[in-house]
């Protein structure tokens, strides 16, 4: 069985794996077992055969040396690291920063959860497993921002001005557009 991916060339479903492994491992949120129980998850949907486990823990292993291999090309301090300590800046300021979450009602939750515990935000910083995904394979990660009651922010915001300003003093561009921040950022977290 051969997979066509819309505009590209066909592609067998083992290579098709390997590539989602190797973007899963260079976003380093799923690990361990969990990562190799989503890949098997996949292996068994997409590729078939009688040893998904087999295929999901070659895909991990490929995907991890060839990340290796790329970080070597990595300068010493990468986007990644810039965006951690943007992020710090963030929280230290009063805005959550929700990496990874699944949708805008984790983001959603997380404000009632700090409301009821007495905390008061000033805002919350959000973005999904997707968006780290656009940031390994484009260099681009794409940031929702929403003042403390959830309102989104927009033009002339202080809260967006401020966060965008953060951005910048890392040396990261960013900029606000159709409701999002968009921040010119590869996904190099390094792999260990």
């Amino acid at each position: 069985m051969r997979l066509r991916r819309p505009g590209r060339e066909v592609v067998d479903p083992v290579s098709r794996l390997q590539e989602y492994a190797h973007v899963q491992v260079r976003a380093g949120v799923l690990t361990g077992a969990d990562l190799l129980v989503e890949l098997t998850r996949v292996a068994s949907e997409d590729v078939g055969g009688e040893d998904p486990a087999g295929l999901a823990m070659d895909a991990v292993a490929r995907a991890r040396a060839l990340a290796r291999e790329e970080q070597g090309a990595w300068p010493p301090i990468t986007d990644h690291d810039r965006l951690e300590a943007v992020f710090e800046r963030l929280r230290a300021s009063g805005i959550a920063v929700l990496p990874a979450v699944d949708d805008h009602w984790r983001a959603a939750r997380e404000l009632e959860r700090r409301d009821e515990a007495g905390e008061s935000l000033r805002g919350i910083a959000w973005f999904t497993l997707a968006d780290i995904w656009h940031a390994v394979e484009h260099g681009m990660l794409e940031v929702n921002l929403w003042h403390g009651d959830s309102a989104n922010v927009a033009p002339g915001d202080r809260l967006l001005e401020e966060t965008v300003d953060a951005f910048a003093a890392e040396g990261l561009s960013a900029h606000f557009d159709e409701g999002r921040i968009e921040v010119g950022a590869s996904w190099q977290r390094r792999v260990v």
